[in-house]
């Protein structure tokens, strides 16, 4: 559109008069506009992507070099062993160089001291030494970045626990030397090219450590088999595909990311609602206003701040014990905004694109432009409220074709694929998908309501199902997030999986948040606060919908609606304690709600199961995510310990411990790169690229996880003032997500505070009173709920005696 634009701005014409030029003053500097906007950005970037690249050194020590070397040049100090006098020569051989400010030759002989001549100009020997300078300062800052690289390998602080024993010498000194790091103008990319490689774990270790997880959940046939097909994997073709990992390992930055996106997500064919995207929720208990537009106005603004400050990197790249100042990568940032996942046959793609000045809006059956920037600024927050309102207020009858188009990203991916290739690639509909796509993010103005009642569990269940998928036509699911705004004023979120994980949602959910509620951006009747200067500019998106393709589009809301009717969701907001009475143990808190986990699902099927437990790679350059496999033998001998009437307290407690302390050695694994099932899953696709066949492989792939679980970080922002907020007033119940195995749980849950847990349980109705796995199942979100309480109960017995 910008050939469009440029067009209409100006024309030119022959007349009998002569050449006539015409143009629109308005488009033509909102064209000039555009252009320098875009040409500060790509400044910008081009200015701190060279401090990222020098970090930690800065500009200023590139003058102590060059005033270094030119004291030591003065008193005929040669540290650069000959090169220098090289440089000298090869300038001072150049004839007839003169400057523009001197009459005479600046290569003539210059006597020196000692009554000896030199062949050098002052010229020659000013670029000599800077040419030198700039060589040395750029040699010891890659000898500074390849030692923080070494640096940041140090892992041995995560297996210190200060609070049973104080921390080592060398974690002392490391954690000292990352906080005096910290002091130094830190921007948001500052430690990525420092972050260290994921490292590839050895075959033998992930195998045995594979077989210690299998083993509480076969039975002794089961096992033996298992134990002879590994070794023949570990004594055969394993080593050969192992090899081929080491090669990748050196010539990528990770050697299982790039895998891991196109496999588990771009290529994934089903319904990425339900099955791939996530939800986040809003504030539980605090309700900072009632007014639909004024809460999707702060909630927007506050949005284009942090994409911002992505841009400008003033986000402190910390997202992991903070007052340990521990860098995380933050690669996945960049695809936050601007960005969309774009159907294909057989492969989806991730597209992101550097600008966006609006945002997509839905409301009411219709796709809505709303303008962000007036072409000087952003709109402030009660700017963006009238804009809200404009759309709110305006009569329209949408087709009802129209109204569903949207069931297009919820449905089969082929399907999507094909029909955006046909239907698509010209005309309005190009326009408007294109509009949709390349928007900052998506706002979705929902016509119902939703409430929290702690008597009333079905309100935050029917809440949580309406952030995951919504009607199944009222979520664009392709787009990087979609803020979903109800009519009552309160929110979440919807976020697309392939991009990145729940860590940088959660960030900005919690900015977000914690920005326009706690710094007061409404007035004393729930508006946005502010001066209205101008006014948002919003267009109607408009559609050209074939029979063949309305056709299409209903296949794909049938199938969304069958995905949406089979998902039971419930979640547990649970406030008698917390954090608080965990820690009195001395165990980790996550450990601990583990084993609840474990507890609770045995009850609910008589059985241990499989269990996946997402945690976090990105102390690694691109790292995203390794599995920790919860259920281990320290686990079931508790959980039958906690069911065995004649054990003892003291006992329960001394089992508790052990299997803590095992669940937080496995967790620090494999966030340190030794975990199994991303060294399995590479070892897989190495496998299937070579067209081998391995018994092992074959039978562990895919591994189904009965129960798929997850912890919601906190706690992430350091961008908004902390100025002695009630954390219980400002909690959050986190976020959620369906159920991984058609035939199991899903569970996310988070540590709000001392004394407050939340869990989002998923389950589908299909699979209840169903067979799986040779065993007869009853699947129930709400049974599953009943009896997690129940085990909360029985661990707070247990801790107080």
């Amino acid at each position: 559109m910008a050939e469009a634009h440029s067009i209409a701005a100006l024309s030119v014409s022959l007349t009998h008069d002569g050449i006539s030029v015409s143009y629109d003053q308005k488009l033509l500097n909102e064209i000039l506009h555009s252009f320098f906007r875009a040409y500060k950005k790509r400044v910008a970037v081009f200015k701190n992507n060279f401090y990222n690249g020098i970090f930690p050194a800065n500009a200023y020590t590139l003058c102590i070099v060059v005033f270094a070397i030119s004291i030591f040049s003065t008193f005929r100090y040669d540290l650069s062993f000959g090169v220098y006098q090289i440089c000298n020569v090869a300038f001072s051989s150049v004839k007839n160089m003169r400057a523009p400010c001197f009459s005479t030759d600046l290569f003539q002989d210059i006597p020196n001291g000692k009554n000896e001549t030199i062949r050098n100009g002052m010229l020659s020997q000013s670029l000599s030494l800077i040419l030198y300078s700039i060589s040395v300062w750029f040699v010891i800052i890659q000898i500074i970045r390849l030692s923080l690289k070494c640096f940041l390998f140090y892992k041995g602080w995560m297996f210190e626990n200060p609070h049973v024993k104080p921390l080592s010498k060398a974690s002392k000194l490391w954690l000292a030397i990352l906080h005096l790091l910290s002091k130094s103008g830190l921007m948001l990319h500052s430690f990525q090219g420092a972050l260290p490689h994921l490292p590839l774990p050895r075959l033998n270790d992930t195998l045995d450590m594979h077989l210690c997880t299998m083993r509480p959940i076969c039975t002794d046939k089961e096992y033996n088999e298992l134990v002879q097909l590994t070794e023949e994997f570990r004594n055969g073709i394993g080593r050969h595909l192992q090899w081929y990992l080491v090669i990748k390992s050196f010539l990528s930055i990770n050697y299982v990311a790039d895998w891991w996106e196109e496999f588990v997500y771009l290529r994934q064919r089903t319904p990425i609602m339900v099955n791939s995207n996530y939800y986040g929720f809003d504030l539980i208990v605090s309700h900072p206003t009632h007014i639909q537009a004024a809460r999707a106005a702060t909630m927007t603004w506050a949005a284009l701040l942090f994409r911002r400050m992505i841009e400008r990197q003033e986000i402190k790249p910390f997202s992991f014990l903070s007052q340990y100042k521990i860098p995380f990568c933050t690669a996945q940032y960049e695809r936050l905004f601007n960005s969309c996942r774009l159907p294909h046959l057989e492969k989806d793609q991730f597209h992101h694109w550097n600008d966006a000045k609006y945002i997509a809006v839905y409301c009411s059956g219709c796709w809505y432009r709303l303008s962000i920037h007036n072409g000087k600024r952003l709109y402030e927050p009660c700017e963006l409220q009238k804009g809200f309102e404009a759309i709110l207020n305006e009569k329209v009858s949408p087709d009802v074709e129209e109204k569903y188009i949207a069931a297009l990203t919820a449905g089969n991916r082929d399907v999507w694929a094909q029909a955006r290739k046909n239907y698509f690639s010209s005309g309005i509909n190009r326009f408007s998908l294109h509009e949709i796509e390349k928007a900052a993010f998506a706002v979705i103005l929902d016509e119902h309501e939703v409430f929290y009642d702690p008597n009333d569990s079905s309100k935050l269940d029917y809440w949580a199902s309406s952030l995951l998928h919504g009607t199944g036509c009222d979520r664009w699911f392709d787009k990087s997030f979609n803020f979903i705004i109800f009519k009552n004023g309160r929110l979440g979120i919807n976020a697309e999986h392939s991009w990145g994980d729940a860590t940088v949602i959660s960030h900005l959910m919690e900015f977000c948040t914690m920005k326009t509620v706690c710094e007061c951006y409404y007035d004393e009747n729930g508006n946005a606060d502010g001066k209205v200067e101008s006014v948002p500019k919003y267009d109607r998106l408009r559609w050209h919908i074939t029979p063949d393709l309305n056709t299409i589009i209903v296949k794909c809301f049938q199938t969304a609606r069958a995905l949406i009717e089979d998902v039971e969701m419930a979640l547990l907001f649970w406030t008698r304690y917390g954090k608080g009475l965990i820690k009195k143990l001395r165990v980790s808190p996550d450990a601990f709600l583990q084993l609840v986990l474990q507890l609770a699902f045995y009850r609910n099927q008589k059985k241990f199961a499989l269990t996946y437990e997402a945690t976090t790679t990105r102390l690694f350059r691109e790292g995203r995510t390794e599995t920790v496999r919860s259920c281990s033998t320290y686990s079931c001998d508790f959980v039958r310990a906690m069911l065995d009437p004649s054990q003892t307290r003291e006992e329960r407690l001394r089992l508790l411990r052990i299997a803590c302390s095992y669940h937080q050695t496995m967790y620090r694994n494999a966030m340190c790169g030794k975990g199994i099932d991303r060294h399995l899953f590479a070892l897989y696709i190495v496998m299937r690229y070579l067209k081998l066949e391995s018994p092992f492989l074959q039978r562990i792939f895919p591994p189904t996880f009965l129960l798929s679980t997850s912890q919601t970080p906190l706690h992430q922002c350091e961008e908004v003032k902390d100025t002695g907020l009630d954390r219980q007033k400002f909690a959050t119940t986190g976020g959620g997500f369906g159920p991984v195995a058609d035939c199991g749980y899903g569970v996310s849950y988070i540590i709000v505070g001392e004394n407050q847990l939340s869990f989002h349980i998923s389950s589908k109705r299909s699979a209840d009173n169903t067979a799986c796995f040779g065993f007869f199942i009853n699947i129930s979100s709400a049974k599953l709920r009943d009896d997690i309480i129940r085990s909360l109960e029985d661990m707070s017995l247990l801790l107080e005696g």
